[in-house]
Protein backbone atom coordinates (compact mmCIF):
# COMPACT_ATOMS: atom_id res chain seq x y z
CA UNK A 1 0.00 0.00 0.00
CA UNK A 2 1.45 3.39 -1.01
CA UNK A 3 1.73 6.42 1.28
CA UNK A 4 -1.16 8.22 -0.47
CA UNK A 5 -3.52 5.31 0.07
CA UNK A 6 -2.41 5.01 3.69
CA UNK A 7 -3.03 8.74 4.15
CA UNK A 8 -6.59 8.41 2.82
CA UNK A 9 -7.33 5.75 5.44
CA UNK A 10 -6.70 8.29 8.18
CA UNK A 11 -9.65 10.30 9.49
CA UNK A 12 -9.38 13.95 8.54
CA UNK A 13 -8.62 15.00 12.11
CA UNK A 14 -5.55 12.70 12.22
CA UNK A 15 -4.00 13.80 8.93
CA UNK A 16 -0.83 15.90 9.11
CA UNK A 17 -2.40 18.80 7.20
CA UNK A 18 -5.22 19.12 9.75
CA UNK A 19 -2.84 18.74 12.66
CA UNK A 20 -0.58 21.47 11.26
CA UNK A 21 -3.52 23.84 10.86
CA UNK A 22 -4.72 23.12 14.40
CA UNK A 23 -1.28 23.66 15.94
CA UNK A 24 -0.74 26.83 13.90
CA UNK A 25 -4.13 28.19 14.96
CA UNK A 26 -3.46 27.44 18.63
CA UNK A 27 0.02 28.94 18.30
CA UNK A 28 -1.43 32.14 16.81
CA UNK A 29 -3.85 32.33 19.75
CA UNK A 30 -1.00 31.78 22.23
CA UNK A 31 1.11 34.48 20.58
CA UNK A 32 -1.78 36.92 20.92
CA UNK A 33 -2.33 35.95 24.54
CA UNK A 34 1.41 36.03 25.23
CA UNK A 35 1.60 39.60 23.94
CA UNK A 36 -1.44 40.92 25.79
CA UNK A 37 -1.81 39.02 29.09
CA UNK A 38 0.21 40.36 32.02
CA UNK A 39 2.98 38.39 33.74
CA UNK A 40 2.30 35.93 36.51
CA UNK A 41 4.62 36.40 39.50
CA UNK A 42 7.24 33.80 38.56
CA UNK A 43 7.48 35.08 34.99
CA UNK A 44 8.07 38.63 36.19
CA UNK A 45 10.91 37.29 38.34
CA UNK A 46 12.42 35.25 35.48
CA UNK A 47 12.29 38.37 33.29
CA UNK A 48 15.11 39.70 35.50
CA UNK A 49 17.14 36.63 34.58
CA UNK A 50 16.81 37.54 30.91
CA UNK A 51 18.07 41.05 31.61
CA UNK A 52 21.13 39.59 33.37
CA UNK A 53 21.97 36.25 31.70
CA UNK A 54 24.23 34.06 33.84
CA UNK A 55 25.50 30.49 34.09
CA UNK A 56 23.10 29.71 36.92
CA UNK A 57 20.58 31.09 39.36
CA UNK A 58 19.41 30.45 42.91
CA UNK A 59 16.17 28.71 41.94
CA UNK A 60 16.94 26.74 38.77
CA UNK A 61 19.44 26.16 35.96
CA UNK A 62 19.62 29.05 33.50
CA UNK A 63 17.85 27.88 30.33
CA UNK A 64 14.64 29.90 30.78
CA UNK A 65 16.78 32.98 31.48
CA UNK A 66 18.62 32.41 28.21
CA UNK A 67 15.36 31.92 26.32
CA UNK A 68 13.99 35.17 27.72
CA UNK A 69 17.27 36.95 26.88
CA UNK A 70 16.95 35.80 23.25
CA UNK A 71 13.38 37.08 23.12
CA UNK A 72 14.40 40.38 24.69
CA UNK A 73 17.22 40.72 22.15
CA UNK A 74 14.67 40.36 19.37
CA UNK A 75 11.66 42.24 20.74
CA UNK A 76 12.91 44.40 23.60
CA UNK A 77 12.01 44.24 27.27
CA UNK A 78 8.38 43.22 26.78
CA UNK A 79 6.07 40.52 28.05
CA UNK A 80 5.84 39.07 24.54
CA UNK A 81 9.64 38.86 24.34
CA UNK A 82 9.80 36.81 27.54
CA UNK A 83 7.24 34.34 26.21
CA UNK A 84 8.18 34.15 22.54
CA UNK A 85 10.42 31.07 22.61
CA UNK A 86 8.05 29.35 25.03
CA UNK A 87 5.19 29.55 22.54
CA UNK A 88 7.49 28.53 19.69
CA UNK A 89 8.74 25.52 21.65
CA UNK A 90 5.16 24.39 22.23
CA UNK A 91 4.54 24.29 18.48
CA UNK A 92 7.85 22.57 17.71
CA UNK A 93 7.20 20.11 20.52
CA UNK A 94 4.07 18.94 18.71
CA UNK A 95 6.10 18.34 15.55
CA UNK A 96 8.70 16.24 17.35
CA UNK A 97 6.01 14.33 19.24
CA UNK A 98 4.35 13.45 15.92
CA UNK A 99 7.67 12.16 14.58
CA UNK A 100 8.34 10.17 17.76
CA UNK A 101 4.94 8.52 17.72
CA UNK A 102 5.05 7.91 13.97
CA UNK A 103 8.33 5.99 13.94
CA UNK A 104 7.48 4.02 17.09
CA UNK A 105 3.79 3.24 16.59
CA UNK A 106 2.51 4.54 13.25
CA UNK A 107 0.40 7.36 11.78
CA UNK A 108 -2.78 6.81 13.80
CA UNK A 109 -0.92 7.01 17.10
CA UNK A 110 1.03 10.04 15.89
CA UNK A 111 -2.14 11.94 15.05
CA UNK A 112 -3.85 11.15 18.32
CA UNK A 113 -0.71 12.02 20.30
CA UNK A 114 -0.56 15.54 18.85
CA UNK A 115 -4.26 16.07 19.49
CA UNK A 116 -3.99 14.83 23.07
CA UNK A 117 -0.92 16.93 23.88
CA UNK A 118 -2.55 20.14 22.65
CA UNK A 119 -5.81 19.24 24.42
CA UNK A 120 -4.14 18.69 27.79
CA UNK A 121 -5.03 21.50 30.17
CA UNK A 122 -1.48 22.06 31.37
CA UNK A 123 0.01 22.43 27.88
CA UNK A 124 -2.99 24.04 26.21
CA UNK A 125 -3.56 26.65 28.91
CA UNK A 126 -0.10 27.01 30.41
CA UNK A 127 1.77 26.89 27.11
CA UNK A 128 2.53 30.62 27.16
CA UNK A 129 4.12 30.92 30.59
CA UNK A 130 7.85 31.73 30.66
CA UNK A 131 8.92 29.35 33.42
CA UNK A 132 11.60 26.60 33.54
CA UNK A 133 8.91 24.02 32.82
CA UNK A 134 8.70 25.09 29.16
CA UNK A 135 12.30 24.26 28.17
CA UNK A 136 12.32 21.15 30.39
CA UNK A 137 9.21 19.80 28.59
CA UNK A 138 10.70 20.71 25.20
CA UNK A 139 14.11 19.08 25.72
CA UNK A 140 12.63 16.02 27.46
CA UNK A 141 10.44 15.58 24.36
CA UNK A 142 13.45 16.03 22.07
CA UNK A 143 15.38 13.43 24.05
CA UNK A 144 12.51 10.97 23.67
CA UNK A 145 12.44 11.69 19.91
CA UNK A 146 16.18 11.01 19.60
CA UNK A 147 15.77 7.76 21.55
CA UNK A 148 12.96 6.75 19.19
CA UNK A 149 15.19 7.44 16.18
CA UNK A 150 17.92 5.36 17.83
CA UNK A 151 15.56 2.48 18.54
CA UNK A 152 14.05 2.33 15.05
CA UNK A 153 17.20 3.03 13.01
CA UNK A 154 19.67 1.16 15.27
CA UNK A 155 22.25 3.79 14.33
CA UNK A 156 24.45 4.49 17.36
CA UNK A 157 25.14 8.08 16.29
CA UNK A 158 21.75 9.03 17.71
CA UNK A 159 23.25 8.65 21.20
CA UNK A 160 25.11 11.90 20.57
CA UNK A 161 21.80 13.65 19.90
CA UNK A 162 20.25 12.06 22.99
CA UNK A 163 23.12 13.37 25.10
CA UNK A 164 22.83 16.87 23.68
CA UNK A 165 19.06 17.08 24.20
CA UNK A 166 19.22 15.62 27.70
CA UNK A 167 22.07 17.94 28.63
CA UNK A 168 20.15 20.97 27.43
CA UNK A 169 17.18 19.69 29.42
CA UNK A 170 19.33 19.54 32.55
CA UNK A 171 20.23 23.17 31.89
CA UNK A 172 16.50 23.89 32.15
CA UNK A 173 15.49 21.93 35.23
CA UNK A 174 17.17 19.35 37.43
CA UNK A 175 14.18 17.02 37.17
CA UNK A 176 15.48 15.95 33.74
CA UNK A 177 17.96 13.82 35.74
CA UNK A 178 15.08 11.38 36.09
CA UNK A 179 15.02 10.96 32.30
CA UNK A 180 18.65 9.86 32.53
CA UNK A 181 17.61 7.33 35.16
CA UNK A 182 14.85 6.14 32.82
CA UNK A 183 17.34 5.67 29.98
CA UNK A 184 19.59 3.59 32.24
CA UNK A 185 16.57 1.54 33.31
CA UNK A 186 15.73 0.89 29.65
CA UNK A 187 19.32 -0.15 28.89
CA UNK A 188 19.35 -2.58 31.81
CA UNK A 189 15.86 -4.08 31.59
CA UNK A 190 15.26 -4.18 27.84
CA UNK A 191 17.26 -7.08 26.33
CA UNK A 192 17.47 -5.54 22.85
CA UNK A 193 18.96 -2.32 24.31
CA UNK A 194 21.77 -3.85 26.37
CA UNK A 195 24.07 -4.04 23.36
CA UNK A 196 24.44 -0.25 23.48
CA UNK A 197 26.66 -0.53 26.54
CA UNK A 198 29.39 -1.68 24.15
CA UNK A 199 28.91 1.37 21.90
CA UNK A 200 31.32 4.28 22.35
CA UNK A 201 28.58 6.63 21.13
CA UNK A 202 26.52 5.89 24.26
CA UNK A 203 29.36 7.03 26.50
CA UNK A 204 30.14 9.99 24.25
CA UNK A 205 26.48 11.04 24.51
CA UNK A 206 26.76 10.91 28.28
CA UNK A 207 29.89 13.05 28.09
CA UNK A 208 28.04 15.61 25.93
CA UNK A 209 25.26 15.79 28.54
CA UNK A 210 27.87 16.41 31.26
CA UNK A 211 29.55 19.13 29.16
CA UNK A 212 26.17 20.85 28.74
CA UNK A 213 25.65 21.00 32.49
CA UNK A 214 29.23 22.05 33.36
CA UNK A 215 28.41 25.79 33.36
CA UNK A 216 25.66 25.17 35.92
CA UNK A 217 28.03 23.09 38.05
CA UNK A 218 30.65 25.84 37.84
CA UNK A 219 28.16 28.52 38.90
CA UNK A 220 27.02 26.40 41.84
CA UNK A 221 30.64 25.81 42.83
CA UNK A 222 31.12 29.58 43.00
CA UNK A 223 27.93 30.03 45.05
CA UNK A 224 28.21 27.23 47.63
CA UNK A 225 25.99 24.86 45.60
CA UNK A 226 23.00 26.94 46.56
CA UNK A 227 20.58 25.86 43.82
CA UNK A 228 21.38 22.19 44.47
CA UNK A 229 20.64 22.64 48.16
CA UNK A 230 17.41 24.44 47.35
CA UNK A 231 16.07 21.88 44.86
CA UNK A 232 17.44 18.59 46.15
CA UNK A 233 16.93 19.56 49.78
CA UNK A 234 13.18 19.18 49.39
CA UNK A 235 13.36 15.51 48.33
CA UNK A 236 11.73 13.27 50.92
CA UNK A 237 11.43 16.08 53.45
CA UNK A 238 8.71 15.71 56.08
CA UNK A 239 6.92 12.84 57.79
CA UNK A 240 5.00 10.15 55.98
CA UNK A 241 1.44 11.19 55.19
CA UNK A 242 -1.35 10.39 52.74
CA UNK A 243 -2.54 14.00 52.85
CA UNK A 244 -1.08 14.98 49.49
CA UNK A 245 -1.02 11.86 47.34
CA UNK A 246 -4.67 12.04 46.29
CA UNK A 247 -4.26 15.76 45.62
CA UNK A 248 -1.30 14.93 43.36
CA UNK A 249 -3.15 12.19 41.48
CA UNK A 250 -6.19 14.43 41.06
CA UNK A 251 -4.06 17.30 39.77
CA UNK A 252 -2.34 15.10 37.17
CA UNK A 253 -5.65 13.65 35.98
CA UNK A 254 -7.21 17.10 35.79
CA UNK A 255 -4.32 18.87 34.09
CA UNK A 256 -3.89 16.04 31.61
CA UNK A 257 -7.62 16.44 30.79
CA UNK A 258 -9.82 13.81 32.52
CA UNK A 259 -11.19 12.47 29.22
CA UNK A 260 -7.63 11.87 28.03
CA UNK A 261 -6.22 10.70 31.37
CA UNK A 262 -8.35 7.53 31.36
CA UNK A 263 -7.07 6.33 27.96
CA UNK A 264 -3.54 7.24 29.10
CA UNK A 265 -3.84 4.93 32.12
CA UNK A 266 -5.25 2.15 29.96
CA UNK A 267 -2.55 2.81 27.38
CA UNK A 268 0.14 2.42 30.03
CA UNK A 269 -1.28 -0.99 30.92
CA UNK A 270 -1.37 -1.98 27.23
CA UNK A 271 2.24 -0.88 26.74
CA UNK A 272 3.38 -2.90 29.76
CA UNK A 273 1.80 -6.00 28.22
CA UNK A 274 3.47 -5.25 24.89
CA UNK A 275 6.81 -4.79 26.62
CA UNK A 276 6.47 -8.21 28.25
CA UNK A 277 5.81 -9.60 24.78
CA UNK A 278 9.08 -8.17 23.48
CA UNK A 279 8.03 -4.76 22.13
CA UNK A 280 11.12 -2.54 22.55
CA UNK A 281 9.22 0.65 21.68
CA UNK A 282 6.73 -0.01 24.47
CA UNK A 283 9.62 -0.66 26.87
CA UNK A 284 11.26 2.64 25.92
CA UNK A 285 8.12 4.68 26.59
CA UNK A 286 7.23 2.99 29.89
CA UNK A 287 10.70 2.81 31.40
CA UNK A 288 11.59 6.41 30.52
CA UNK A 289 8.77 7.75 32.72
CA UNK A 290 8.97 5.33 35.67
CA UNK A 291 11.78 7.01 37.68
CA UNK A 292 10.27 10.51 37.64
CA UNK A 293 6.73 9.28 38.25
CA UNK A 294 7.99 7.13 41.13
CA UNK A 295 9.77 10.10 42.68
CA UNK A 296 6.69 12.31 42.39
CA UNK A 297 4.55 9.66 44.08
CA UNK A 298 7.18 9.28 46.81
CA UNK A 299 7.36 13.03 47.33
CA UNK A 300 3.56 13.25 47.57
CA UNK A 301 3.77 10.92 50.58
CA UNK A 302 5.83 13.59 52.38
CA UNK A 303 4.77 16.97 51.02
CA UNK A 304 2.74 18.71 48.34
CA UNK A 305 3.72 18.17 44.71
CA UNK A 306 3.28 21.41 42.80
CA UNK A 307 0.94 21.05 39.82
CA UNK A 308 3.60 22.00 37.28
CA UNK A 309 6.23 19.47 38.38
CA UNK A 310 4.97 16.51 36.26
CA UNK A 311 4.87 18.70 33.10
CA UNK A 312 7.77 16.91 31.31
CA UNK A 313 5.79 13.64 31.46
CA UNK A 314 2.78 15.01 29.58
CA UNK A 315 4.09 14.25 26.05
CA UNK A 316 4.60 10.64 27.17
CA UNK A 317 1.12 10.58 28.71
CA UNK A 318 -0.29 11.82 25.38
CA UNK A 319 1.56 9.01 23.61
CA UNK A 320 0.17 6.41 26.01
CA UNK A 321 -3.39 7.61 25.48
CA UNK A 322 -2.83 7.63 21.71
CA UNK A 323 -1.55 4.05 21.70
CA UNK A 324 -4.69 2.87 23.48
CA UNK A 325 -7.21 4.82 21.41
CA UNK A 326 -5.55 3.89 18.11
CA UNK A 327 -5.67 0.21 19.03
CA UNK A 328 -9.19 0.26 20.51
CA UNK A 329 -11.75 -1.64 18.44
CA UNK A 330 -14.78 -0.04 20.11
CA UNK A 331 -15.89 3.28 18.65
CA UNK A 332 -16.80 4.42 22.18
CA UNK A 333 -13.15 5.19 22.89
CA UNK A 334 -12.80 7.17 19.67
CA UNK A 335 -15.83 9.29 20.53
CA UNK A 336 -14.56 9.77 24.08
CA UNK A 337 -11.15 10.78 22.76
CA UNK A 338 -12.66 13.27 20.32
CA UNK A 339 -14.81 14.68 23.10
CA UNK A 340 -11.70 15.06 25.24
CA UNK A 341 -9.87 16.86 22.44
CA UNK A 342 -12.78 19.22 21.83
CA UNK A 343 -13.13 19.89 25.56
CA UNK A 344 -9.41 20.58 26.01
CA UNK A 345 -9.14 22.86 22.98
CA UNK A 346 -12.29 24.73 24.02
CA UNK A 347 -10.94 25.26 27.54
CA UNK A 348 -7.60 26.44 26.13
CA UNK A 349 -9.31 28.97 23.86
CA UNK A 350 -11.59 30.29 26.59
CA UNK A 351 -8.79 30.62 29.16
CA UNK A 352 -6.40 32.26 26.68
CA UNK A 353 -9.05 34.82 25.77
CA UNK A 354 -10.05 35.24 29.42
CA UNK A 355 -6.40 35.89 30.33
CA UNK A 356 -6.42 38.95 28.07
CA UNK A 357 -10.07 40.04 28.24
CA UNK A 358 -11.47 38.87 31.60
CA UNK A 359 -14.93 37.46 31.07
CA UNK A 360 -15.81 37.76 34.75
CA UNK A 361 -14.20 38.56 38.07
CA UNK A 362 -16.63 36.43 40.05
CA UNK A 363 -14.13 33.70 40.92
CA UNK A 364 -11.59 36.21 42.35
CA UNK A 365 -8.55 34.31 43.71
CA UNK A 366 -10.02 30.96 42.65
CA UNK A 367 -9.66 32.07 39.04
CA UNK A 368 -6.52 30.38 37.59
CA UNK A 369 -5.64 33.69 35.91
CA UNK A 370 -5.88 35.85 39.07
CA UNK A 371 -2.10 36.42 39.20
CA UNK A 372 -2.37 38.36 35.92
CA UNK A 373 -4.94 40.83 37.16
CA UNK A 374 -4.94 44.42 38.30
CA UNK A 375 -1.27 45.30 37.91
CA UNK A 376 -1.48 48.28 35.48
CA UNK A 377 -4.14 49.90 37.69
CA UNK A 378 -2.03 49.21 40.77
CA UNK A 379 0.97 50.82 39.09
CA UNK A 380 -0.76 54.15 38.68
CA UNK A 381 -1.85 54.23 42.33
CA UNK A 382 1.59 53.24 43.60
CA UNK A 383 3.18 55.89 41.36
CA UNK A 384 1.02 58.50 43.12
CA UNK A 385 2.33 57.31 46.50
CA UNK A 386 5.90 57.43 45.20
CA UNK A 387 5.46 60.97 43.93
CA UNK A 388 3.80 62.17 47.12
CA UNK A 389 6.54 60.67 49.33
CA UNK A 390 9.33 61.71 46.92
CA UNK A 391 10.50 58.08 46.96
CA UNK A 392 13.85 57.21 45.42
CA UNK A 393 13.31 53.43 45.55
CA UNK A 394 10.68 50.74 46.11
CA UNK A 395 11.47 47.86 48.46
CA UNK A 396 9.88 44.41 48.77
CA UNK A 397 10.50 41.17 50.64
CA UNK A 398 9.01 38.73 48.09
CA UNK A 399 10.52 37.74 44.74
CA UNK A 400 7.18 37.52 42.92
CA UNK A 401 5.97 40.97 43.91
CA UNK A 402 9.48 42.31 43.37
CA UNK A 403 9.42 41.00 39.80
CA UNK A 404 6.01 42.52 39.10
CA UNK A 405 6.96 45.95 40.43
CA UNK A 406 10.36 45.87 38.75
CA UNK A 407 8.62 45.46 35.40
CA UNK A 408 5.96 48.07 36.11
CA UNK A 409 8.52 50.66 37.24
CA UNK A 410 11.36 49.84 34.85
CA UNK A 411 13.27 52.97 33.83
CA UNK A 412 11.39 54.92 36.54
CA UNK A 413 12.33 53.73 40.02
CA UNK A 414 14.68 50.97 41.23
CA UNK A 415 12.81 48.07 42.87
CA UNK A 416 14.83 46.07 45.42
CA UNK A 417 14.02 42.90 47.31
CA UNK A 418 15.54 43.45 50.75
CA UNK A 419 15.94 39.78 51.61
CA UNK A 420 17.19 36.68 49.72
CA UNK A 421 19.84 38.68 47.91
CA UNK A 422 21.29 35.41 46.53
CA UNK A 423 18.49 35.60 43.96
CA UNK A 424 20.09 38.70 42.42
CA UNK A 425 23.82 37.93 42.36
CA UNK A 426 23.71 38.16 38.54
CA UNK A 427 22.85 41.87 38.76
CA UNK A 428 25.10 44.80 39.49
CA UNK A 429 25.46 45.45 43.25
CA UNK A 430 22.94 47.90 44.65
CA UNK A 431 24.36 51.41 45.02
CA UNK A 432 24.32 52.21 48.79
CA UNK A 433 23.46 55.81 47.99
CA UNK A 434 20.02 54.70 46.91
CA UNK A 435 18.99 54.64 50.60
CA UNK A 436 20.01 58.24 51.21
CA UNK A 437 16.51 59.37 50.30
CA UNK A 438 13.05 58.13 51.32
CA UNK A 439 11.60 54.98 49.81
CA UNK A 440 8.46 52.86 49.81
CA UNK A 441 8.05 49.35 51.13
CA UNK A 442 5.28 47.38 49.40
CA UNK A 443 3.93 44.00 50.44
CA UNK A 444 0.88 41.83 50.06
CA UNK A 445 -1.09 42.28 53.26
CA UNK A 446 -1.05 38.52 53.90
CA UNK A 447 2.78 38.50 53.70
CA UNK A 448 3.52 41.78 55.45
CA UNK A 449 7.06 41.81 56.91
CA UNK A 450 7.13 45.49 57.87
CA UNK A 451 7.95 44.68 61.49
CA UNK A 452 11.40 43.45 60.50
CA UNK A 453 12.20 46.74 58.78
CA UNK A 454 12.32 48.67 62.06
CA UNK A 455 15.77 47.19 62.72
CA UNK A 456 17.04 48.82 59.53
CA UNK A 457 15.11 52.08 59.15
CA UNK A 458 14.25 54.69 61.76
CA UNK A 459 11.11 55.61 59.83
CA UNK A 460 8.73 52.79 58.92
CA UNK A 461 5.40 54.51 58.52
CA UNK A 462 2.30 53.03 56.94
CA UNK A 463 0.99 55.44 54.32
CA UNK A 464 -1.75 53.54 52.54
CA UNK A 465 -3.36 50.43 51.09
CA UNK A 466 -3.90 49.59 47.42
CA UNK A 467 -6.56 47.13 46.33
CA UNK A 468 -5.81 44.77 43.49
CA UNK A 469 -9.06 43.99 41.68
CA UNK A 470 -10.44 42.42 38.52
CA UNK A 471 -13.66 43.83 37.04
CA UNK A 472 -14.39 45.44 40.40
CA UNK A 473 -13.94 42.19 42.36
CA UNK A 474 -11.43 42.33 45.23
CA UNK A 475 -8.33 40.12 44.93
CA UNK A 476 -5.98 41.31 47.67
CA UNK A 477 -4.62 44.35 49.52
CA UNK A 478 -1.11 45.66 49.09
CA UNK A 479 0.16 47.73 52.01
CA UNK A 480 2.54 50.65 51.44
CA UNK A 481 5.04 52.02 53.98
CA UNK A 482 7.38 54.98 53.90
CA UNK A 483 11.02 54.09 54.68
CA UNK A 484 13.65 56.65 55.68
CA UNK A 485 16.87 57.07 57.67
CA UNK A 486 18.50 53.62 57.73
CA UNK A 487 19.74 52.69 61.20
CA UNK A 488 22.25 50.17 59.84
CA UNK A 489 24.38 50.57 56.76
CA UNK A 490 22.26 50.39 53.58
CA UNK A 491 23.97 47.17 52.51
CA UNK A 492 23.06 45.54 55.82
CA UNK A 493 19.48 46.66 55.29
CA UNK A 494 19.41 44.48 52.21
CA UNK A 495 19.76 41.39 54.38
CA UNK A 496 16.58 42.02 56.39
CA UNK A 497 14.50 38.86 56.67
CA UNK A 498 17.17 36.48 55.36
CA UNK A 499 15.78 33.82 57.68
CA UNK A 500 12.44 33.80 55.78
Amino acid sequence: MGPIAAEKELPVYLRPAFLCLLVLALTALKLWSAANAHFVEDEAYYRLWGLSPALGYYDHPPMIGWWIWIGQSLFGDTIFAARFLVVLSSALGSLFLWRTAFILFGRHVAGWAVLFLNASILIGVGGILATPDAPSVFFWGLSLWALAELHTSQKPGWWLVVGLCAGLGLSAKYSVLFLGAGIVLWLVLEPTARKWFASWQLWAGGLIAIICILPVLYWNHLHEWVSFYKQFGRAGRGDWTTKYIFEFIGAVLGLANPLIAVPAILGAGLLVRRWRSGDGAAALLILSVIPFLTYLLFHSLHARVQANWPAPLFPSFALMAAVFVASASRTFWHYLALAGVCLGVAIAIVVQVHAVLPLTGTFARKDPTFQLRGWPELQSELAEFAEAEKASFIATTGYGLNGQLAFLFKDRLPVIQLNERIRYVMQEPVDPQIFSGPGLYVSEERRNNSGRLKDAFQTVERVGVIERTVKGVFLENLVVYRLEDPTASPLEALEIGRSN
